[in-house]
């Protein structure tokens, strides 16, 4: 897949284009993808994704401190690249280029910039200036150009149609399980390794404290997963913990994520690492006493490694 930063001086063979932002790239936008390629592979051309960043939201919205997503424009490059798309046009999201009318996109950037002869969108998708563009807004305007816009229909799941915010919403549920059958993957997390209390190695689990890359990435609800970790280009079965620590700390404090690879003690401080969300062990919980904490993370190490074995084993 090529990547290209921007529109200028672009060139494709019979493009098939599709435009959106694609947090995620989960199963409902590889319907789309999907077709996508389909229809250039058809018509001996190339398929083109149009995505943002940063996130247009990021540019919108009044307040970000609330903002998540589940991928950063990183993973939206390699899972892209994994869905056999051809080429990838990023467009730097501004506030001048949120002014863009859906129509002026078609004509400007759509027809004059790239040649698109077809059109492939999401049967909700909306783009352009307060969000005014949709299937027959743009069918409309390529009428008047000559190209041909296609609509496809999502993936549709026992809640709805999958779609982004569906996942965010199972993710802060705890519902990894939905989460992670509409992604089509694991749910993944980059992290920095930075120091911490050194709590875990008191109780005989070490644990590496994360500091997530990006910094809107969305961060899944509390509690204790089962994981399996990339370190140095090795992956490792874990388990990871997201919140107080409430056990140890009797105030409310903030989250904390902290992940045991098991079998592993080297110094990976400052190094990143990656986490791939496999299962959802439990709930966070406040016990009585740290010996009884450490019985339940000795439970919590059994079934972890008793789920990323049967995973491995199908």
């Amino acid at each position: 897949m090529k990547i290209h930063q921007g529109y200028n001086n672009l060139k494709f063979h019979e493009p098939v284009v599709t435009i959106g932002i694609f947090d995620g790239v989960h199963r409902g936008h590889r319907v789309l993808i999907d077709t996508l390629t389909r229809r250039a592979e058809e018509k001996g051309g190339e398929s083109v994704v149009i995505t943002f960043d940063p996130h247009p939201r990021l540019v919108v919205a009044r307040e970000q401190g609330s903002l998540a997503f589940l991928s950063d424009i990183g993973e939206k490059i390699r899972l892209l690249q994994e869905a056999g798309v051809d080429h990838l046009i990023v467009v730097n999201f501004t506030p001048a280029f949120r002014r863009m009318s859906a129509c002026d996109f078609v004509e400007k950037v759509l027809t004059a910039r790239i040649g698109t002869g077809y059109l492939v969108m999401g049967h909700d998708h909306h783009f352009g200036y307060r969000a005014k563009g949709n299937y027959e807004t743009v069918n409309e305007c390529a009428r008047d150009l000559g190209f041909v816009v296609e609509r496809v229909t999502g993936l549709k799941s026992g809640k709805g149609f999958v779609s982004s915010s569906l996942i965010r919403e199972a993710l802060l549920k705890g519902d990894l399980n939905n989460a992670n059958k509409w992604l089509g993957y694991s749910y993944q997390l980059r992290g920095k390794v930075v120091a911490g209390k050194k709590l875990g190695r008191k109780l005989g689990y070490p644990t590496a404290n994360l500091r997530p890359v990006y910094r809107y990435k969305l961060i899944p609800a509390n509690g204790v997963y089962a994981v399996e970790t990339v370190v140095r280009g090795d992956i490792k079965p874990g388990m990871l913990s997201i919140g107080s620590n409430p056990t140890v700390n009797t105030a409310e404090g903030k989250r904390h994520i902290e992940v045991n690879i098991f079998d592993f003690d080297e110094d990976i401080y400052g190094e990143e690492i990656e986490v791939l969300f496999r299962y959802r062990l439990r709930d966070e919980i406040r016990f009585g006493s740290v010996e009884a904490l450490a019985l339940q993370m000795n439970r919590d190490r059994s079934m972890a490694l008793k789920l990323l074995s049967a995973t491995k084993s199908v």
